[in-house]
């Protein structure tokens, strides 16, 4: 038994780069091929569709999903942007694109959001 844990840990640690080296984009494209058969010949067309990602656009009290936030970043330095304020206690800013959004830190509700704040 101790032999087949210490091959599937080191088949786990081989296999960890290979996976990790997947392009993040794979997701998101998908290639098709379209075979016609036309008397004489066949025609094949290849098509590849990339979709965008999904952005939002936030208002408050929705809840706050990072993976459909633009440059999704936390932001410490609210001072140096003259129109957030110090976020209550609980709520940290985020920032979503251009936009900062106040969120909660534990449900994720959005308490407040400034457009265009990093412009």
């Amino acid at each position: 038994m101790k032999k087949f844990l210490l091959t599937a840990i080191a088949a786990s640690l081989i296999a960890s780069p290979i996976l990790a080296a997947a392009p993040a984009d794979a997701a998101r494209q998908r290639q098709t091929t379209v075979v016609r058969h036309e008397p004489g010949h066949t025609v094949v067309t290849k098509r590849t569709v990339t979709r965008k990602p999904v952005y939002r656009n936030w208002k408050r009290g929705e809840r706050f999903d990072y993976r459909y936030a633009r440059n999704y970043r936390v932001v410490t330095n609210y001072r140096n942007y003259h129109r957030l304020y110090a976020p209550p206690r609980g709520y940290h800013w985020v920032r979503s694109g251009n936009d900062a959004v106040l969120v909660a830190i534990t449900g994720g509700l959005i308490g407040a959001v400034v457009a265009g704040a990093f412009n």
